[in-house]
């Protein structure tokens, strides 16, 4: 097997990924864009997205990062949004984009049209949250946007499924939908509650870090495969498995979730890095498809749907948001208020990804009886200039919209202080743990160690009430800032002379790496990471 293809879509998509995080565009956006030009370059192979490859082993690992990334009480707390969205938006976008697509294409069944808006419902929110992260979205959007994703691509994949049995001959009334719906989604939960608790106790028993990363690997792939298994929904057993290991990873020592934390982020910034550069190497195989369509006719198709699902959202982003706030006072009382600013940026935040494309993909070339599918090259383009489209257009405005809506950003200052009475209240606990520790004559330490130890602590609270404090005027950095950076010049300095004398000779390698790895320890303690951390 020729690996060449392969390895040219991964380098060449890290490559343009690491390259935007040098321009002021999304990562998501540059992948698609360049995807679009070379997908015509002479030479280039022909990248096709195989739903059997994209569903079960590039999705669940994207939704097991996002997930662990995710807060789950901040989920649990914005529940209602977050289901009106992945569950009531996802059927509302299916049905609405389905009926006007059949009133706007001549001779495309309704089945057909709905297996469509089946397709184009979910939001993928990758792109959208790696721009709220850039311009400081306040943390409710952005877990509302991010929750969305988690959730909508298991009521999307089992929408299309009802509805490809209905466009196909297979028949499916609505009591059998709602049934099937109810199923993958109760099966889905199930799975991934009977999962959770022994994965996590196998994780905190095994005490070599490879293991236990490895474990965490197989971990989204076993979730998914078990409740497809079951014909339940393998996405929302990903993502409760995922959630339950996130909220215990305190749990785990440290030097598995150091590991796991740079694993689980190359991971994301790889896969997410080659889908993007593969939606828009799709453009040449998508068009040179059309065949009975026109180019003239079929654009307008394309624009009319793409503006269609962006109306759609807003038809129901908007009641949703405000409807159940003014019939029920409870609501009120319980949730934070809201404006119509938020409002409109959810609603423009409805970008399509991979999800829709892989899940277009997979519609069968011929329905029972041997006829072929109705509309299917059509459905595939409209699918992907959809997916396109609002990558594009509304990847490309939602910064702009969110300066010209002058929606408040995040509160760092305030933030700031949280971490700081936090940072005070733990080493408070750590003080006192301490002097009780060396009470005990079994813990009896030189007072200079013991000092270093009472040193560490009033450092580590200091460190951010720092941040709050004056800068020095000539750098501009807190004290905290300077203490990192010369920290990381000095242990520069010792690693400099380690290699110099295994360089001579007078150590070996094994030392040398040894020596290193605690130089490596100190400075991740000393200098804290300052890029945030997410896929492209």
């Amino acid at each position: 097997m020729d690996v060449t293809p392969l390895l040219m879509l991964v380098a060449g998509s890290a490559a343009v990924a690491g390259a935007a995080r040098r321009t002021p565009v999304p990562a998501p956006l540059l992948l698609v864009t360049v995807g679009l030009v070379v997908s015509y370059l002479p030479g280039v192979p022909d990248y096709t997205l195989k739903p059997e490859v994209v569903l079960p082993l590039v999705l669940p690992p994207l939704l097991h990062t996002a997930a662990l990334d995710s807060s789950y009480l901040d989920l649990r707390a914005n529940m209602r949004p977050v289901a009106l969205l992945s569950f009531g938006y996802v059927l509302f976008a299916t049905l609405a984009v389905g009926w006007i697509t059949h009133l706007l294409v001549p001779g495309l069944p309704l089945t057909a049209a709905l297996v469509l808006g089946a397709v184009i419902a979910p939001p993928d929110a990758v792109a959208a949250t790696a721009i709220a992260r850039r311009v400081g979205l306040p943390s409710r959007l952005t877990t509302v946007l991010r929750g969305e994703s988690l959730v909508n691509d298991a009521t999307a994949i089992t929408a299309y499924r009802v509805a490809l049995a209905a466009a196909v001959g297979e028949g499916a009334t609505w009591t059998h939908a709602a049934w099937e719906f109810v199923l993958a989604a109760v099966g889905g939960v199930g799975v991934g509650l009977v999962l959770m608790v022994p994965l996590h106790w196998l994780r905190t028993r095994l005490r070599d870090p490879l293991l236990q990363n490895t474990l965490s690997l197989l971990i989204p792939f076993t979730a998914y495969a078990a409740a497809e298994q079951v014909e339940a929904s393998g996405v929302l057993a990903v993502v409760v498995v995922a959630l339950y290991l996130g909220h215990r990873s305190w749990q785990v020592d440290f030097a598995t979730r150091l590991q796991e934390a740079a694993v689980w982020r190359m991971t994301a910034f790889i896969l997410e890095s080659a889908v993007f550069a593969l939606i828009g190497l799709q453009l040449r195989f998508v068009v040179g498809g059309l065949g009975e369509y026109g180019a003239r006719e079929a654009a307008w198709y394309a624009a009319a749907v793409f503006l269609a699902v962006v109306a759609v959202r807003f038809v129901w982003v908007f009641p949703a948001t405000f409807l159940p706030r003014a019939l029920f006072p409870r609501i009120r009382e319980r949730e934070p208020g809201t404006d119509w600013r938020a409002a409109v940026i959810i609603g423009w935040a409805g970008m399509r990804g991979v999800v829709s494309l892989a899940i277009a993909f997979s519609i069968p070339e011929t329905v029972h009886g041997g006829g072929a599918f109705p509309g299917r090259t059509l459905i595939l383009f409209l699918a992907f200039t959809t997916v396109i489209g609002t990558l594009v257009v509304q990847g490309l405005t939602l910064p702009a919209l969110i300066r010209a809506l002058g929606m408040p950003g995040r509160d760092l200052q305030a933030e700031t202080l949280a971490e700081a009475q936090a940072q005070a209240e733990a080493s408070r606990a750590a003080e006192h743990r301490l002097d009780e520790l060396l009470a005990d004559e079994r813990n009896t330490l030189p007072p200079p160690l013991a000092n270093r130890l009472r040193l560490v602590l009033e450092r580590r609270r200091n460190a951010v009430w720092e941040r709050l404090g004056t800068v020095n005027e000539v750098t501009g950095e807190s004290a905290d800032d300077t203490y990192r950076r010369l920290a990381r010049e000095v242990i520069g300095s010792e690693r400099e002379v380690f290699v110099k004398l295994r360089d001579a000779r007078r150590i070996d390698d094994e030392m040398l790496r040894t020596l290193l790895r605690r130089l490596d320890l100190e400075e991740a303690a000393a200098y804290r990471e300052e890029t945030a951390e997410g896929g492209p």
